[in-house]
This record gives structure tokens, C-alpha cells and sequence, in this order.
């Protein structure tokens, strides 16, 4: 779980006349990675496309495009089939020229579908005017300009216009229509040149008759008839994707396969007679790989396991530790080949090798988190077993309730059992539902559904007999040294969660360089951290730091275990600890000893997770004060008012109330009742969104920022193997 599949450079060698044969086999088996061939060897050039890859790419290319037309999805797939060479030829000509012609059609009825809603659109100025159109154009002797503009201005520039002798002006509610009798020596532009000035905006005259209404119904008339005529075409694409959807995904994936062979020689190295092919494979499958090839192909391929990869990555004798038996490559020379020029091992790239993370199923849906800021480099720990681990225990822990908690395993599980065709939302499912599986577990822990104490009330104390549920959160004065011991556990997280990421650097270093590069510049900081919060929890400044940094584990603790911090003498030891990373620090890694007080503040970061679950607890709680009110005994106890609002000097449970926070909007009248059922039901849905905003991003942000920070840096390459995992076709 913590490293990835260990991977295997691998080399398949032999003559031209098998690597058809050999390129089926390959892709059939759908594990070789391959290493596309750099140039790099003289005597070697990238292989040509096989015969017909063109061909099938514009085919590939044109059932696309058909898919996008007809938007095929593969919902539509229908069962799997047999597409052979000649039903692709045939079929795939059919339905494209069907295709094209009804689309060319839709497009012309949405073209003139778009241009009469604009003509109609056009109308309403002249609708407005309320003048027909036939009197608004087609005069000898009179200009007529229709539009927006001030009736004064309008009038004025006409009045003074040397080329206009008469005029009328007619105006409705915005539009005005200007019809002026221009002199006979007049240009043809006479009334449109004496507007320029009046800022006036002209309309143009639609060549029509009748109202500007009747005009209006003709357009909607028209505009329905080509409505039908859309949907009838419409209706004839649905029903020809209906019978071709499953031919056309078939055909995408036969073509999309007939690609990735015909292409595959250009990733190989290939001479006049040979080719070589080089490749990543998980290690455990490279007998399978081998026997497969030999039994299809023979004794005419040669397959080597090249190198197997270690993981480590400094150095060019530790990088990769020859397979047993193996040779680490051998001059290609297959069947009248050329041998390398100069005659060393076949390597074709010192590439890095992919990464296949090894997590089991319950693990698996973590990975999405990991891979949102990197896949995990090959040569370094794989933390999605930790976030596994910690992620969903920091939620539960900071939102804590049974009611909330139910919900979002809910919600997990709707996203894990609907997107299998998704699978970073079934992963996002998979994550949810062991976060709420441990919001339910604190929430029991807690006592608490939905903010009210009732689990902690009738089972805590009403069937197991305690006092009260095992763990509070601490919001009462009666309970306020749990806020307190929160933050002491927080810290104690904190401390124990960075141990972990520094001892995976540790690790790391020790393999990709040596133990002192390790101990410089990892166990430095190990050191430090613990050397220093031994002496923090321990009685050297226990006069100073506060009490119940002491207290919370101590006997009469919140947490009873019976640590009430280490001695002096062992908080000096600690101190001195602390001392000696500082300069085991400084004599790797001196440009890091200024950041010396990060085991102090990265700890600290993870009081956010106590912050967090009092806001929370705090939210709920004044919800709930809202609708059912709150009164306080005589311990300091604060109590729901579930069951009534009792008086100030009654009893309860054996204690005085002393005091009533808030009446309830239950105990109110029939509207404030229907307020509070609001108020209620909407504080609670804003705590359970808040609740991902806040718990998740901050129990996110500790993960990536103190503990990823620590050992993490990713850039590893996807596993990407030759083949295609088939889903609509078969060659059965």
C-alpha cells in the first residue's frame, strides 16, 4: 500500500515480418507502457504507420462527428457486437449521408427560425406607431424616415433643412415616422442628411403590407410552420440515432483500436529488417507478457525484462537492479537486424517508470485526494493509505453527531452506487461515506443527534448507567475543561501525524541517497520535534505553560490516563534532543535552520481541528437554543427545552433551574412555532453544508499543507498501458 506496483522495463525484438502479429498480441494483452523510441540510436529510425492508419483516422474522425450530431452517449450503446471491415464501409456511408442531409436541414430551419424571431422582434416600434407599412415606403415625391429621436429636435432640423419644403411628423409612445416632400433639386438623401443633427435613429422599413399586427401574425404563422417542420426533422434524427447509436460506439471503438495499431510502430525503433519495442509492465506480469508472445509469435520475437525498478532514484547503480538472470538488454539482432552501433545494452530511454498505486478497495476511493495534487512519484510512499487513516477520523471527530453523520453516509453512498461510469465521483462517494461513518461514531461518542443530547440522555446515561455520554464537547460551563482537553488532543494529533510524514522522508532519503543524508535532513527535524514537546509536557515549564496542558490526561483529567506530564529531568533530556536537531540541521541543511520553529507552529496548526468542532457544536447548538430554548441548572448545566420550558426555581433532574438563556420559539405561539420549524430545518441543512466547507477543507488542509509538505512531491507519470478495454464490440 505504501509503495506502488513495482514495475519492469521491458523489450520485445524481432523482424518486420511479425510485428503485425506481435502488435496484436500486445495490445491484446493491454499491459506494455510504451517508451516512445527518441532518436537516440544511430542506425534506428521510428517506424512508418501500418497501411490504413489515414484511412481509419478519417473514418474515426467522421463517426465522431456523427456522434456529436446525432449526441450519442453510451447509454445508447445497446449490447456489444461484431463490426467487420466491409459492415463499416457500408453501414458507415448510409448513416453518414442520412446524417448530414437531415442536419444540413435542421440548420436551415434553425437559421430561418432565428431570422423570423428577429423580424418579429423587429416589429414592435412599428407596432407602436401604429401606421401601416405600406404607407411607410414607396412614394416618388415623398421622403419617409421611421425611428427614435426628440420631437423637437426632429422638427427643427426639418424645419431647417434648405432641401425640405413640407412635413408631417407622426409619433407614437417611442417611435416617430417623418414624412417630408424634399425640393426638385433635392438629392435622394435630403430628409436622411437633415436628421444626421437631431440624433435620430432609424428603423428600417420592413417591404410588407397591411398593420404592422397582421404582419406580426403572419411572421408567428410562418415561424409555426417552420417549427413543425424543425421538430419533424428532429424526430428523424432521434430515431436514426436510435438505430445507429450502437453501430456508431461500436464503430468509434473498432476504429479507435484499428488506430492505436496501425499507429504503433512510430514508438518503435526499426531498422530495413527489425523492429525493437520497449516498455513498462508490472513485474509480476512479465511472465504472462512473455508467454503470451511466445505462444503467439514463437521463436521470430525475443522478449527481455530489461531492468526491474527499485525504488530509488540517485545514482546509475542502484537505479534499477537487473532481473534475475537478465542481462539488462542485449544488441538487437533479429532476423537479419541491425546490432546497435555501438554494441551496448537495448535501452531505449532512462525513463522514469509509470505508477500504478497498490491500494485495496477500501483505500482506493483516498487516492482522488492524493492524485488532486499529484500522482505519487514511482521512487516515493504512496500516503493514501494515511489519509485513509486520518482524513475521515479528523471529520467525524470535528463535526461529531449521529444525525449529521447518517446523512452524509447517505450521500456517500448515493455518489458511490450511481457514477460507476465517474470514477472520481464514486471515489468523492467512497470518501464521504467513511467520513460520515465516523461523524456517526463521535456523534454516539458525543451522545449527540443533531445538536440535542438525546443518545447521551437515554442511552448514555438512561441503559448504560454513566453519568453522562463518554466524551463532551465541551460547550457549557459545566463542561468547559473538555474545549480545553480538545486542544491538548489536537496538539497530541498534531504531533503524531507529522512523526508519521517525517519518518517517511526519513525513509525516502535513506533509499534515494544514504543514512546521513537522512539523518541531516530528516531526523533533524524528528528530533526536534519531539525533543521539544517532551519539554513542553514536561514539569520544566509547567509553572508557566497552562494547566491543563497537564491536567487533561491525568488521572482526574477529562481523559483519565493517568499522565500528568513528563519529570523534569526528562523534559531537559528532551530539551537537549531538540538541541541536537537543531544542529544536525544546520550542518546538512543550514539554509533550513531559520524555519527551527516549525515543530512548534505546524503542531499548533492542528488546533484548528478543536476550533472547528466548538464552531460547529456552537452552530447546532444555537439552532436548536432557538426552537426549543435553553435553561441552566444549578451545576452550571445547560439543558433543551424539549419536554417544556420550566420556570426559574424549579427542579430538574435533582439541580435548581437558575436561569433561562432563551424561551424557545416552540413554547411560542402557532406563527412562531411555523418560524422556528424554519429556522430549524435551515440552521441545521446550513451546519451540514458548513460542515464540508469548514471540517472537510480544514481536515484537507492539514493533510496537504503540514503533513504532504513533510515527504510529499508527486509528478508521477499515469499508467497508460497499450490496448483497449473494450465496452460496445467483440471478437467472439
Amino acid at each position: 500500500m505504501l509503495r506502488p506496483e513495482q514495475m519492469s522495463k521491458v523489450s520485445v525484438t524481432g523482424s518486420k515480418r511479425v510485428m503485425d502479429p506481435v502488435v496484436e498480441t500486445v495490445h491484446d494483452l493491454n499491459l506494455l507502457h510504451v517508451t516512445e523510441y527518441d532518436n537516440s540510436w544511430e542506425g534506428f529510425s521510428p517506424g512508418d504507420p501500418v497501411e490504413g492508419a489515414e484511412s481509419a483516422s478519417d473514418k474515426l474522425v467522421t463517426v465522431r462527428s456523427l456522434e456529436s450530431i446525432l449526441d450519442v452517449d453510451e447509454e445508447d450503446a445497446g449490447p456489444t457486437r461484431i463490426v467487420t471491415d466491409d459492415a463499416l464501409e457500408a453501414e458507415l456511408e448510409e448513416i453518414r449521408t442520412e446524417v448530414n442531409e437531415l442536419d444540413d436541414e435542421r440548420q436551415r430551419l434553425r437559421q430561418q427560425l432565428r431570422d423570423l424571431e428577429e423580424r418579429i422582434g423587429t416589429m414592435e416600434p412599428f407596432e407602436d406607431l401604429g401606421i401601416d407599412l405600406d404607407l411607410l415606403s414607396g412614394y416618388d415625391t415623398i421622403d419617409v424616415a421611421v425611428g427614435y429621436g426628440k420631437r423637437d429636435v426632429v422638427e427643427r432640423a426639418v424645419v431647417d433643412a434648405d432641401d425640405l419644403v413640407d412635413y408631417e411628423i407622426y409619433s407614437g409612445d417611442q417611435t416617430m415616422a417623418v414624412f417630408a416632400r424634399p425640393t426638385d433639386d433635392a438629392d435622394d438623401s435630403a430628409l436622411t442628411d437633415a436628421l444626421v443633427s437631431a440624433d435620430f435613429t432609424s428603423l428600417e422599413v420592413p417591404d410588407a403590407e397591411g398593420s404592422p399586427e397582421e404582419y406580426v401574425r403572419e411572421l408567428e404563422h410562418e415561424k409555426q410552420q417552420v417549427r413543425s417542420e424543425l421538430e419533424s426533422v428532429e424526430d428523424k434524427l432521434e430515431n436514426t440515432k436510435l438505430d445507429a447509436a450502437g453501430f456508431l460506439l461500436a464503430a468509434e471503438e473498432k476504429l479507435s483500436i484499428d488506430v492505436q495499431k496501425t499507429e504503433a510502430p512510430l514508438s518503435f525503433a526499426t531498422t530495413e529488417n527489425a523492429f525493437i519495442a520497449e516498455g513498462w509492465i508490472p513485474s509480476a506480469r512479465f511472465t504472462e507478457f512473455k508467454s503470451a508472445l511466445k505462444e503467439d509469435i514463437g521463436e521470430h520475437v525475443q522478449v527481455e525484462e530489461l531492468e526491474r525498478a527499485t525504488f530509488s532514484k540517485d545514482g546509475t547503480d542502484h537505479v534499477r537492479e537487473q532481473p534475475a538472470g537478465g542481462n539488462g538488454g542485449t544488441p538487437a539482432a533479429a532476423d537479419g537486424g541491425e546490432a546497435r552501433a555501438d554494441g551496448g545494452a537495448v535501452v531505449m530511454d532512462d525513463d522514469d517508470p509509470p505508477t500504478i498505486q497498490d491500494n485495496p478497495g477500501a483505500v482506493k476511493p483516498f487516492e482522488v485526494l492524493v492524485q488532486a495534487v499529484s500522482r505519487p512519484s514511482y521512487y516515493e510512499f504512496d500516503p493514501t493509505v494515511i489519509l485513509f487513516l486520518t482524513f475521515p477520523a479528523f471529520f467525524g471527530f470535528m463535526i461529531g453527531d449521529l444525525g449529521y453523520g447518517l446523512i452524509y453516509t447517505a450521500i456517500g453512498y448515493f455518489l458511490y452506487t450511481s457514477f460507476d461510469d465517474r470514477p472520481a465521483f464514486k471515489s468523492m462517494g467512497g470518501i464521504t461515506i467513511a467520513a460520515g461513518l465516523f461523524t456517526t461514531l463521535f456523534g454516539i461518542l458525543y451522545g449527540e443527534i443533531f445538536g440535542l443530547h438525546l443518545i447521551a440522555s437515554y442511552f448514555w446515561e438512561g441503559v448504560v448507567g454513566l453519568s453522562h455520554a463518554p466524551i463532551e464537547k465541551g460547550l457549557s460551563p459545566a463542561t468547559s475543561e473538555w474545549a480545553l482537553g480538545w486542544l491538548v488532543v489536537s496538539v497530541v494529533l498534531g504531533i503524531i501525524h507529522l512523526n508519521i510524514g517525517w519518518i517517511f522522508d526519513f525513509f525516502e532519503n535513506l533509499e534515494l541517497h544514504d543514512a546521513k543524508h537522512a539523518v541531516y535532513e530528516s531526523g533533524s527535524w524528528l528530533l526536534m520535534l519531539n525533543g521539544l514537546w517532551v519539554w513542553i509536557f514536561s514539569d520544566v515549564i509547567s509553572g508557566t505553560a497552562p494547566e491543563f496542558l497537564y491536567t487533561t490526561f491525568s488521572a482526574e483529567g477529562v481523559l483519565p490516563l493517568g499522565f500528568a506530564g513528563f519529570s523534569a529531568t526528562v523534559g531537559w533530556v528532551g530539551f537537549g534532543v531538540f538541541v541536537l536537531g537543531v544542529v544536525l540541521l544546520a550542518i546538512g541543511e543550514p539554509i533550513e535552520v531559520v524555519e527551527f520553529l516549525n515543530v512548534l507552529v505546524n503542531v499548533l496548526s492542528y488546533t484548528r481541528i478543536a476550533a472547528v468542532l466548538l464552531a460547529k457544536a456552537g452552530m447546532a447548538f444555537t439552532v436548536n437554543l432557538l426552537f426549543f430554548g435553553v435553561y441552566v441548572d444549578s451545576k452550571g448545566g445547560w439543558h433543551f427545552g424539549l419536554g417544556g420550558m420550566p420556570q426559574v426555581g424549579e427542579m430538574y433532574h435533582g439541580y435548581e433551574v437558575v436561569d433561562v438563556l432563551f424561551g424557545g420559539l416552540v413554547h411560542g405561539g402557532a406563527a412562531t412555532v411555523l418560524v422556528g420549524l424554519l429556522v430549524l430545518v435551515i440552521g441545521h441543512l446550513l451546519v451540514l453544508a458548513l460542515g464540508v466547507t469548514s471540517a472537510g477543507l480544514q481536515a484537507v488542509r492539514l493533510e496537504y499543507v503540514e503533513f504532504f509538505n513533510k515527504f510529499y512531491e508527486g509528478g508521477g507519470r499515469d499508467y497508460e498501458p497499450f490496448g483497449y478495454d473494450r465496452k460496445f464490440t467483440t471478437e467472439d
